[in-house]
């Protein structure tokens, strides 16, 4: 482990981010799903405005993880926090810490760049073993709050409601 980096990406890297975004969406089942491109990361992750930051871990040369992640605000807590959007460790590194080095670097970089004071994310429902991982790291489910998503023609419609 001590031989594995924790870096900031760039725009260089937006091949190789897709690629691990791409291995995550296959491993949680929304490969069919999946539309992000290279050039989706360099325009909103490097762009004139970014969107989100990724941390990379790497061995040498071979990606081992990122976590890609952006600032947010809650008017409940009256406080910035962070969410955190993809987390992926290669399978052959996962068990040794490596995530928990990733989530971290994520919680010290949105502390000191935006003083989160708590860290937001959304596990898949069938992904068991990401529930277990966050559960022992001391994340827990909100029974009031509920994730919904508003896309596609919906968003279209709403959008174009005057």
């Amino acid at each position: 482990m001590d031989d594995i980096d924790i870096r900031v990406a760039n725009e260089a890297d937006a091949d190789d981010i897709l690629a691990m975004l791409q291995s995550l969406a296959e491993e949680t089942g929304d490969g069919d799903r999946f539309r992000c491109r290279a050039g989706d990361i360099r325009d909103y992750g490097f762009g004139a405005r970014p969107y989100f930051e990724c941390l990379l871990a790497e061995r040498g040369e071979r990606n081992l993880g990122l976590a890609l992640y952006f600032p947010l605000f809650s008017t409940t807590r009256g406080r910035p926090g962070v969410y955190l959007q993809d987390l992926w460790v290669a399978p052959d590194c996962r068990d040794v810490g490596l995530g928990t080095r990733l989530l971290r670097r994520v919680i010290e970089r949105a502390a000191s760049q935006w003083q989160a004071v708590y860290l937001d994310l959304m596990v898949h429902g069938h992904n068991e073993g990401a529930d277990r991982y966050y559960r022992r790291h001391g994340f827990e489910e909100r029974e009031d709050d509920r994730h919904l998503t508003l896309e596609g023609d919906a968003f279209q419609t709403l959008l174009a409601t005057h």
